[in-house]
C-alpha cells in the first residue's frame, strides 16, 4: 500500500514571524526531514511514495538527491496536478492521495496545513502531522525517521485502530450554511478583511472556540486553556468571550509572546450541540490561526463541534504496535 507526502513551503513563514518569536523551519530543512522519511520506507519496505507538488519543488529535489546517492527511487513519484501556490494544493493532493488509496498521508506543516489535508479527506486514510509550522498544536515534532517508520509500519497492519484517534473539529456556519471547518480553534476577530491571514492582535479577539485546549499550547487555543484543560479525547470543546467582569488570565499566543486577557467564564459545548453568536461589527473567523470567513454585522454564526476530524496516526503507538507484531525484525540469520 502506498504513503503520501505532503510538505508545504509556505508553512512557519506567516507574519507571526515578525511579531513574535516562533522558530523558522526553512525549505532545506524539510527536504532533509522528507529525505529521512523516505529513506525509512526504502529500507523497511520500498512502498510506493506521492508527493504534492510544490513552488519549491521539495518531492523532486528529495528523488533528484536520493538517486544521486544511490537509493532506489523508482516507486517515487510527484503528482500530475494543477497548482495554485495556495492551500487548495494541499487538500487536493489529499483528495488524489486518497483516491489512490494511500495508506497513510504524512504531512509537513503546522496546524493550517494539517486542517487543509483533513478537508481533502472523506474516508479513514489515516493522517500523521509533523510539526514545521507557527502554530503546532495538532501536529508534532517527530523525527522523519520515525515518521517514515510508523508509516510503513502502518500501511502493513490489518487493523491500524490501535495506531490512530478519530479527531473532534469544529464546524463553521454562517446562516445556517456550513463555511469551513477547523481542527483545533476558530477565533472571530473585529477585522475586515484577510491581509496576512495570521491574526495576532489579542485586543481584536471577539470569541474562541476550541475542540482542545491547553495551558502549554501555542497559539489562540491556550486562552481557554488558561481556565480549563479539554485533551484532544473528550468528547466536548469550549467557547470563551471576553469580559471586562471576567477572569483575567495570562496565555501564550505565540512563541516569546504571552498575553494578558480578561474572559467570561467558559462555556462547555457538547458534541453535536451548536453554539450561536452574534456580533454587530464586521468580523473575521480564524481557523486554526488563519482568517477565512467573513462574517457581516448581524449575521447568525454557529460552531459545533463533531466528531468529523480525521483519523490521526499516533505515532508511537504504531511503533510500538509494529515492534508488538514483529514488523522490525529481520530474515537475516
Amino acid at each position: 500500500m502506498a504513503i503520501g507526502i505532503i510538505a508545504n513551503p509556505a508553512s512557519g513563514k506567516d507574519i507571526r514571524r515578525l511579531v513574535s518569536s516562533a522558530t523558522t523551519i526553512d525549505n532545506y530543512e524539510k527536504v532533509n526531514i522528507v529525505e529521512r522519511i523516505v529513506k525509512a520506507v526504502i529500507a523497511l519496505s520500498n512502498e510506493k511514495i506521492y508527493f504534492m507538488p510544490d513552488s519549491f519543488m521539495i518531492g523532486f529535489t528529495v528523488i533528484d538527491d536520493l538517486k544521486i546517492s544511490g537509493e532506489d527511487v523508482s516507486n517515487l513519484e510527484v503528482l500530475q496536478m494543477p497548482m495554485s501556490g495556495s492551500m487548495y494544493d494541499t487538500v487536493y493532493a489529499a483528495e488524489i492521495m486518497e483516491q489512490l488509496e494511500v495508506g497513510c498521508i504524512i504531512v509537513l506543516g503546522g496546524d493550517g496545513t494539517s486542517r487543509a489535508a483533513a478537508k481533502g479527506l472523506k474516508r479513514k486514510t489515516p493522517l500523521l502531522s509533523v510539526s514545521t509550522g507557527t502554530n503546532n498544536v495538532y501536529p508534532r515534532l517527530v523525527e522523519g525517521t520515525v515518521v517514515g517508520m510508523a508509516a510503513t509500519a502502518l500501511t502493513h497492519m490489518d487493523d491500524v485502530s490501535k495506531c490512530c484517534i478519530k479527531d473532534k473539529r469544529i464546524e463553521i456556519y454562517v446562516n445556517g450554511v456550513m463555511k469551513d471547518i477547523a481542527l483545533i480553534d476558530a477565533t472571530v476577530s473585529a477585522d475586515d478583511y484577510i491581509g496576512a491571514r495570521a491574526i495576532w492582535e489579542a485586543k481584536k479577539i471577539r470569541a474562541i472556540v476550541a475542540s482542545r485546549c491547553h495551558p502549554a499550547s501555542i497559539g489562540f487555543s491556550a486562552i481557554p486553556g488558561a481556565m480549563t484543560i479539554i485533551k484532544d479525547t473528550d468528547d466536548i470543546g469550549v467557547c470563551v468571550i471576553p469580559s471586562e467582569n471576567g477572569t483575567s488570565v495570562m496565555a501564550a499566543i505565540a512563541a516569546g509572546t504571552l498575553e494578558k486577557m480578561t474572559l467570561g467564564d467558559p462555556v462547555i459545548m457538547k458534541l453535536n450541540e451548536p453554539l450561536e453568536l452574534t456580533f454587530d461589527e464586521k468580523c473575521m473567523i480564524a481557523l486554526d490561526g488563519e482568517r477565512e470567513v467573513k462574517v457581516r454585522p448581524g449575521e447568525k454564526i454557529e460552531f459545533k463541534i463533531t466528531k468529523e476530524g480525521p483519523y490521526r496516526v499516533l505515532v508511537r503507538e504504531t511503533i510500538e504496535e509494529a515492534q508488538r507484531l514483529g514488523f522490525f525484525r529481520t530474515k537475516d540469520k
